[in-house]
């Protein structure tokens, strides 16, 4: 039995390692910048962005406000890769790795804009009043492709206990016990406890919890690198000079560290800004779809700026403080790496790290929780929405105390493969985008009320 396990996690972890490899890094990487091109490098507008996630917009039809849909696909999104992911970049691809992440970022903002906008156009009221949309519902009505549509709800179902779920839960009692000594099991009945209070009261509650916790777990998290940064001011610059060089020469580190050329920079670096920002996977246009907006763009824009807040600001202001603390030449990789490189600030440095990684674990419980949810909604129908949350919590304790290794491959894999269908849609419905953000962006209508029946058909539950 041990084994044919051992066999099992074997195979698993190659497949992950071949699906995030050329192929699909190829494929993501190739929308964010034939849509960038396509939408007339739509991240001009970030500002506008920013501005409008933080506008309610009165008189929009949707299920919560922007913020709050912003905040909450900010939760999912924002976790633990935005710390240990960036550590695990340098140190196997160097310090060019950091550029390459945020260059993903940056170009990533269009299709976290194209996604979101698709799933406001094509989400669909149903008989109780709310609403549901996402990649699914873009593959159904958008492409009429149904076979694809139930690859995708499926894929993310699974998806979701593994890298939204299980793995998060092990995170956080894995750090509470090396941090503070407490048992998993024990942190692992406080979280389980904290999820069901939540969770199971479905999106709203969901929204609520987001709304308050990702601005203050982001500030946090934010200014205790700002900090580190200006503790270290004077090497600041030569850091920014060596990410920048390092991108395209693959310079080699001292001290341990193997170095990598740029192949591995852009390899490690692409990867984990991917992984990190979701941009392209079709998890974030879930929650997206269900926001109160006046017209499918107003909510694309606001959607888009979450990567820009997870990529381009929390991953590159974590890549600075690891690369221009030095310490990753002396061998150290993933947690370990980052939390050399917060100890640069005593007693408070490691308080910083603890609560960021608490915090953006627990944040993207909650996200991912409502993926998953409204992904089996779809196969199943409303009947499911109990059992399933019911069965989150559940796995929360699971995840706190086992040991996940075959877990986080699996969800490397179902993840891979929700991106999948959701690229099919946005390269086949290009013409829908152009479209639509000519008329509501380009032409100055982004504060009009869209009044077609696209957004609003009912379907049976």
């Amino acid at each position: 039995m041990e084994q044919a396990i051992q066999q099992l996690a074997d195979w698993l972890s190659r497949a992950s390692g071949w699906l995030w490899g050329a192929p699909l890094l190829i494929l993501l990487v190739g929308t964010h910048l034939f849509l960038t091109v396509r939408l007339r490098f739509i991240q001009r507008f970030i500002g506008k962005a920013i501005k409008l996630s933080v506008t309610r917009d009165e008189g929009g039809s949707g299920d919560v406000s922007p913020f709050a849909a912003l905040t909450t696909a900010l939760a999912a999104t924002i976790g633990t890769g935005n710390i240990v992911g960036v550590a695990t970049a340098v140190a196997a691809g160097g310090p060019g790795a950091v550029l390459w992440m945020w260059l993903t970022g940056v170009f990533g903002i269009s299709t976290k804009y194209a996604e979101a906008l698709l799933s406001v156009k094509y989400r669909t009221t149903k008989a109780d009043g709310t609403i549901a949309g996402g990649p699914m519902y873009v593959l159904e009505r958008g492409l009429k492709c149904k076979p694809l549509a139930i690859m995708f709800a499926l894929f993310t179902a699974f998806a979701a206990f593994g890298i939204g779920n299980m793995v998060q839960a092990n995170a956080i009692t894995s750090m509470a016990n090396e941090s503070m000594g407490v048992p998993t099991w024990a942190s692992g009945i406080v979280i389980t406890i904290l999820t069901a209070v939540v969770v199971l009261g479905g999106l709203r509650s969901i929204a609520k919890v987001c709304e308050t916790l990702v601005p203050f777990m982001a500030v946090f998290y934010v200014l205790g690198c700002l900090v580190l940064i200006v503790i270290g001011w004077r090497t600041v610059p030569d850091t920014i000079v060596k990410i920048v060089s390092s991108a395209f020469t693959g310079q080699a580190a001292v001290g341990g560290f193997l170095g990598a050329g740029i192949r591995e920079a852009m390899r490690f670096g692409i990867a984990r800004g991917l992984f990190s920002n979701e941009s392209g996977l079709g998890s974030a246009p879930i929650v997206a779809a269900a926001a109160q907006t006046r017209n499918p763009v107003r909510q694309a824009l606001v959607s888009a700026s979450g990567t820009f807040w997870d990529t381009v600001v929390v991953c590159a202001l974590t890549g600075i403080v690891i690369v221009n603390s030095g310490e990753w030449m002396n061998g150290l990789s993933g947690a370990a790496l980052t939390h050399a490189a917060f100890t640069k600030l005593p007693v408070v440095g490691s308080i910083i790290l603890t609560v960021g990684l608490l915090t953006f674990a627990f944040s993207t419980i909650l996200g991912w929780s409502y993926y998953g949810e409204r992904a089996a909604e779809y196969l199943f129908g409303t009947k499911v929405i109990i059992p399933y949350r019911l069965l989150w919590v559940v796995a929360i304790m699971g995840g706190s105390v086992l040991q996940l290794h075959m877990v986080w491959n699996f969800a490397d894999i179902a993840n891979g493969l929700m991106a999948v269908p959701n690229l099919i849609s946005l390269l086949a419905l290009q013409g829908v985008l152009v479209a639509e953000t000519r008329h509501w962006l380009w032409q100055g209508r982004i504060d009009e009320f869209d009044d077609s029946n696209e957004t609003a058909v009912e379907t049976k539950s």
